[in-house]
């Protein structure tokens, strides 16, 4: 932890590097910490409980928490540490709270583990990039990370490997239809094949994970379409079409008119 005599609120992101055998000793801190698993494996104590950690692992660290860790191989950990009174009172109310409620290893699914990912080093980027928004663009993307982390599906009861990647992959289009634009983000999310998440997928839906993507975002059209008076390009733009005419193309097929005509016969109900 970082300790000067001041009480000054900060962010900071930093690498922490541990030899093969290398142990950091019991401690505690003031600060938050969310730590993150580069490379290599050993062991977390939280609260005198102990922990497996490897590549990928996650480790929520709340305020006076002891903790420690015993490197078994070369590892390198990414830490996240800060104050909460940099941040919004919507974040310190609502997502402080549900995400170190207890110190513990998270487990992720694979869809928001490469979210938080994605996160941290858009954080190391703003961190190393020094203009004067950076401190403003950390804050904005640790309540993605901590909202993340919050709605996280791991709690997940299904036993069966294809059943939970397939409610992993629903949840994910469902909750990100707007910034998928093809199959492979999706397999790449997954850590793996196309051919394989459009197999277990069809076995589950009848569809494709595509075909099922243009479902949701359809049927959040044909609602919009009804209930609000937005530009139909706006609507197009928002759910995550690329192009007006694909969109236009595909609702005619799918409703049987265009969308113009669709919202003067919801209207007219």
């Amino acid at each position: 932890m970082k300790a000067n005599g001041e009480r000054q609120a900060f962010i900071s992101l930093y690498e922490s590097k541990h030899n093969e055998k290398g142990m950091v000793q019991s401690h505690y801190h003031e600060t938050y910490q969310l730590l993150y698993t580069l490379e290599g494996k050993g062991i977390c104590t939280l609260n005198h409980q102990a922990y497996s950690i490897v590549q990928d692992s996650f480790i929520i660290i709340p305020p006076l928490t002891e903790h420690s860790i015993a490197a078994t191989s070369k590892m390198t950990v990414l830490v996240l540490e800060f104050e909460t009174t940099v941040l919004s009172p919507d974040v310190r109310i609502e997502l402080i709270p549900e995400v170190f409620r207890t110190a513990r290893v998270q487990k992720l699914s694979a869809f928001d583990s490469s979210e938080i990912r994605q996160l941290l080093r858009k954080m190391l980027y703003e961190q190393s990039h020094g203009d004067r928004l950076w401190e403003t663009g950390l804050k904005i993307y640790m309540a993605e990370l901590f909202f993340t982390i919050a709605r996280s599906t791991h709690e997940s009861t299904q036993t069966d490997i294809n059943t939970l990647r397939v409610e992993q992959l629903k949840h994910y289009i469902d909750t990100r239809y707007f910034d998928i634009k093809h199959a492979e983000d999706i397999a790449d999310r997954m850590g793996i094949s196309k051919r394989y998440i459009q197999s277990i997928f069809k076995d589950y839906y009848n569809s494709t994970p595509m075909q099922y993507l243009t479902e949701v975002r359809l049927g959040l059209v044909k609602q919009m379409l009804a209930e609000t008076d937005k530009d139909i390009v706006s609507i197009c733009f928002e759910v995550g079409f690329e192009s007006l005419s694909t969109f236009y193309r595909l609702f005619k097929r799918n409703v049987g008119i265009p969308p113009n005509m669709y919202r003067l016969t919801q209207r007219k109900h």
